[in-house]
């Protein structure tokens, strides 16, 4: 057996692998490249630069931080050239889905003779529910580990393709991805769809999750900002965020609000959110961008779902 690298998807399952007695060293992959402007070229300096310009602005990343945190575990990752197996943790959601994209075309581009194989956690019971991987038991773990997916060369453009799609400035060629069935992603297609949501909608310029965190104020009237960011987290599907991004989300919908404690929307909340106005124009963010795209110069079609190009 050969060595192994593993990289994961985030701190806390690191520690966890740790106690797996799994053999082999661990990168923990410390990114959220589902929100804010990507470059194709993963770990290049520009790629790093427009990163860390993202981060800082919108989550008051500092450099020290960006540097300690991310850029040395990145470099920990380049100065691992040894190991000839090198193993993917990563989960269903977006947030993982892009994050896994990125890591598997740098290791094509850099890993050229490794053998990368995928441990991804999602539908793991006869339950509609789907799984992060610490929500599984040890026993599950190390099955997923002994069953892991081994990628193919074919499996490894495929993924850097879409990767190249995802950090392209047009998001309506990964509406014509329809393929994902003949590659070892069994996740993808709905990260994709669910990606695609975050567009804009034609009838109120609100996308999909924003929507639904106007539906669960209105419907669950929560308490507190607390408790609707405990039920946003709960009902988002396929996302995956983590608390800091919805309340960025809430803070940009602030004026659709009377109140956040108890949560009540506003007349024009309930307009937009009854679809009888629109309020793409004071959401309007020329600098914010998914991937490569810019956000708002695309409306996404709920009747037809489809991306149009404004």
């Amino acid at each position: 057996m050969g060595s192994q690298l593993h990289i994961t998807n985030g701190d806390s399952f690191t520690e966890r692998l740790k106690s797996l007695d799994i053999p082999g060293d661990i990168i923990t992959w410390r990114e959220m490249l589902c929100e804010g402007k990507t470059e194709s070229n993963v770990g290049s300096e520009s790629f790093w630069k427009t990163r860390f310009e993202f981060l800082n602005k919108n989550y008051k990343v500092t450099k020290t931080w960006f540097v300690e945190k991310t850029l040395k575990e990145y470099r920990s990752l380049c100065n691992h050239k040894q190991q000839d197996q090198i193993i993917l943790w990563f989960e269903y959601d977006l947030f993982c889905q892009i994050n896994m994209l990125a890591v598997i075309s740098w290791l094509k581009s850099y890993r050229r003779h490794a053998e990368i194989s995928l441990v991804c956690s999602g539908d793991e019971d006869e339950s509609d529910r789907l799984y992060g991987l610490n929500e599984l038991s040890d026993e599950q773990l190390h099955r997923l580990y002994e069953n892991r997916v081994a990628l193919t060369q074919d499996d490894i453009e495929y993924a850097d393709y879409v990767w190249q799609l995802y950090c392209s400035d047009n998001p309506i060629r990964l509406e014509h991805l329809s393929d994902f069935e003949n590659y070892q992603f069994d996740y993808l297609s709905d990260a994709i769809k669910a990606h695609l949501q975050r567009f804009p909608s034609i009838k109120n310029g609100l996308n999909a999750i924003e929507n639904k965190i106007l539906a669960l104020s209105e419907e669950e009237k929560p308490a507190s900002k607390k408790e609707l960011l405990g039920k946003v987290i709960k009902n988002q599907g396929v996302y995956g965020f983590g608390d800091t991004q919805y309340e960025r989300m809430i803070g940009r919908l602030k004026p659709l609000y009377t109140s956040f404690n108890p949560v009540k929307l506003s007349k024009k909340g309930k307009q937009i959110l009854e679809e009888k106005a629109n309020f793409y124009s004071q959401l309007r963010d020329n600098d914010a961008y998914l991937g490569g795209a810019l956000m708002y110069n695309y409306l996404y079609n709920t009747e037809s779902d489809r991306i149009l190009k404004l």
